[in-house]
């Protein structure tokens, strides 16, 4: 068994306000960020953690040296975002980068339902990359309490509980969250399960 499949479980409806209550929100405002931040599921149609290798990431997180030397001579880093375009399954450059530098890989990768970036583990409760690709493939509601657990520690808890949707886009996607309106995005996902009756849930 690969570090990327595991179970496979998906988010059952109780998990979006269980793990939203743990910082005060309700599951319309956890709705919001996944139809906006999140990739639709945590897992692909074979069963494998939802992966996008990024080969400007693994450029930039290898460094200088022989590692990225190699990297770049078999198209796996390159300096900039945008400059080939990706294929539709990361799996093999995945493998490959592994083979130069496994860690360096794993945090050069987004990762399931939050597109969780490799290099954020830390942020998303991990102590490593690999522990969190590992605790990923097992459950999409590890996924989710990844992603909240990120949420916390890079400050943005706040402005979700009290819907400042462009302070949360500005800090989730950075200064150019303007360009691709996550901000109006995210208020009108916000505004459409509000809508929606909330499943049952008391803490």
């Amino acid at each position: 068994m690969t570090i990327w499949k595991g179970a496979a479980k998906r988010l059952d409806d109780i998990d979006l306000p269980r793990i939203g209550a743990t910082i005060g929100v309700g599951e319309d405002e956890i709705h919001a960020v996944l139809d906006v931040e999140a990739a639709g599921s945590g897992f692909d149609s074979k069963g494998r953690l939802k992966a996008l290798f990024e080969p400007h990431i693994f450029y930039r997180q290898l460094g200088e040296g022989p590692k990225r030397d190699a990297a770049v001579v078999q198209g796996l880093a390159y300096r900039r975002w945008g400059e080939k375009r990706y294929p539709r399954d990361s799996y093999a450059r995945i493998a490959a980068a592994m083979a130069i530098d496994r860690d360096v890989a794993l945090r050069s990768t987004s990762w399931g339902l939050p597109q969780m970036m490799g290099f954020n583990a830390g942020l998303a409760g991990y102590a490593s990359a690999e522990a969190m690709v590992t605790a990923f493939a097992s459950d999409e509601e590890a996924q989710l309490a990844g992603m909240v657990m990120f949420i916390v520690n890079a400050g943005l808890d706040d402005e979700l509980r009290s819907h400042d949707w462009r302070g949360f886009a500005r800090g989730y996607n950075g200064p150019g969250y303007t360009r691709h309106g996550y901000h109006t995005k995210l208020e009108a996902a916000f505004k459409k399960w509000a809508r929606i009756r909330d499943t049952p849930y008391q803490t």
